[in-house]
């Protein structure tokens, strides 16, 4: 039989949708494929390549902090003797095809924009000893000048893709096993920071398509049901809770929940704009199993959703976080507390914002610096007031008040662990707390686990209002200048050895609730088997 093998070298945390789709594509036409985590060693990978021997490896080049990464990959795969065709895809390999050859000039191809039907030709091409190059969607390399082919239109019906090919299914929490799912694929929302609208505006067709809201339950009532999956965490950008028909779908999608009597017997998480969040629809969401709600709030001020073009307001945002709360939703949200055009004010108004929606625990705080991605209006606008600092793929730039800088910095040696670390305070308040929901979703709550529960949200909270409270302190110093001369290095010193001691002490007594959390579930899931 011939060689029909395809390698796909990408991030595996979770399911890789995009991967997937391309995977199911490949396999109903009779090709074989699998994935290698970008993440091990290199070695290992050139020693699965070359006992793979496949005819094509795809590398998903999505983001460009991890251009360096790959480069290093690739250069090393060839040397190594990995003389079959390479192509790559994903969002900065499709936006950014000139600045990728310049980079990684050992690939044979990219693939550009949604790739399912063309890579398969070209797949089809190489194992015919066809020639590829006059495929749409396709970019390559010839006599030194970068052609670029025309593209394929976006394709109108989603549900001409198989189900995505999955990883064997992880466990979320208390023995419930997880998948990603989408509903649909764009966004039609164009956020200054944000590339997606971009991404799927250049090819031809409607930027924004969804899938049919049946067919979506019918993938979660197969994954039940075959690969005993309960969790179900949608990873669309912006899940139609709202489309042209306002709530139609969402309708739809709840009603044969009900219908495929799913109801009860699973959950589910989506990402949505905060003012898309109304009482009646997302209490009937609440109903079919919705537990989490990820909101893109990014910042606190009027004036800085404005500059950021969000398209909505303050008080969007607050009724959306009070709906959610008033239901006993879960919610993470995504904040830029740090922008290009960020003053002390703006940080201090943002903090006070944060406060007003964490202090109560409901919700750990989180925050980070808005990042230059590329083909942004914030890229393109600090390109041209040649801001950006730093080497392709780790692009940076400096506040305009050099104070600020000096403000992040210190902030950003405090805080790391607490706020990024997978073992940090945040990641572990966010379990806690999702462990919470989940236990009242599938037990009948009882007092014990009430009282963990109230345990967790108070240190929870004590641990927001430490961290806004520091993070404030620290930007009145700043501000005033008390920390500009060099010669209270000492006082800096204790505080972050503060900061250090309290995150400990927070993380201690977080970890000890879910210890409790965990033996009250191991009894109910035993009474549970037993009876």
């Amino acid at each position: 039989m011939f060689n029909s093998r395809v390698v796909f070298i990408a991030f595996e945390e979770f399911d890789n949708l995009g991967i997937g789709y391309l995977s199911s594509v490949l396999s109903d036409a009779g090709y074989e494929s699998h994935v290698i985590d970008v993440r091990k060693e290199k070695e290992e990978i050139l020693k699965d390549l070359l006992k793979a021997n496949p005819i094509l490896v795809g590398f998903s080049i999505v983001y460009q902090f991890y251009i360096s990464a790959f480069a290093g990959l690739i250069a090393y795969l060839r040397k190594g003797g990995v003389g079959c065709h390479f192509t790559a895809g994903g969002q900065y390999a499709s936006l950014r095809v000139k600045e990728l050859y310049t980079i990684i000039p050992e690939l044979d191809s990219v693939v550009r924009f949604e790739g399912e039907f063309t890579l398969l030709e070209l797949v089809k091409c190489i194992c015919s000893g066809i020639d590829w190059n006059h495929l749409k969607s396709i970019a390559f390399k010839k006599d030194g000048n970068i052609i670029l082919n025309s593209l394929r239109p976006l394709e109108k019906d989603l549900e001409i893709f198989p189900f995505p090919k999955r990883s064997p299914l992880k466990e979320y929490a208390f023995g419930k096993k997880f998948a990603t799912l989408l509903a649909g694929r764009g966004c039609i929302h164009n956020c200054h920071y944000c590339n997606t609208k971009k991404f799927y505006a250049i090819p031809p067709g409607p930027v924004k398509r969804l899938r049919e809201p049946e067919m979506v339950v019918k993938e979660m009532d197969w994954l039940y049901h075959k690969l005993d999956c309960s969790v179900f965490l949608f990873q669309d950008d912006d899940f139609p809770v709202r489309t042209n028909h306002n709530n139609e779908w969402i309708n739809r999608f709840c009603n044969e929940i009900e219908r495929k009597k799913l109801s009860g017997k699973i959950v589910w998480k989506v990402n949505c704009r905060p003012d898309e969040i109304s009482y009646e629809i997302f209490s009937l969401m609440r109903e079919k199993g919705l537990f989490q709600v990820f909101i893109g709030i990014e910042d606190g001020t009027d004036a800085g959703l404005k500059l950021l073009n969000k398209n909505m307001t303050v008080e969007d945002c607050l009724n959306g976080i009070n709906t959610l709360k008033r239901l006993g939703i879960g919610f993470d949200f995504g904040f830029m507390l740090f922008q290009p055009e960020s003053t002390f004010n703006t940080i201090k108004t943002n903090l006070n914002f944060l406060s007003h929606i964490c202090s109560d625990g409901y919700s750990p705080v989180t925050f980070l610096k808005m990042l230059p991605f590329f083909e942004t209006e914030v890229e393109s606008k600090l390109r041209k007031e040649g801001r950006l600092t730093g080497e392709q793929g780790w692009l940076d730039y400096s506040f305009l008040d050099e104070t600020l800088d000096r403000y992040y910095d210190f902030t950003e040696e405090c805080f790391p662990d607490w706020l990024r670390s997978p073992d940090g305070l945040l990641n572990m308040s966010r379990w806690a707390r999702n462990y919470v929901i989940l236990y009242s979703f599938f037990y009948e709550p009882d007092h014990e686990v009430t009282i963990v529960s109230g345990k967790i949200n108070k240190l929870i909270s004590d641990g927001n209002n430490f961290l806004l409270n520091t993070m404030e302190e620290l930007a009145d110093h700043y501000e005033s200048g008390y920390y500009s001369d060099g010669n209270h290095s000492e006082g800096l010193r204790k505080i972050s050895e503060k900061i250090k001691n309290r995150h400990t002490f927070f993380k201690k007594q977080i970890n000890n609730c879910l210890c409790q959390l965990f033996i009250l579930c191991e009894g109910k899931r035993a009474v549970q088997y037993f009876t």
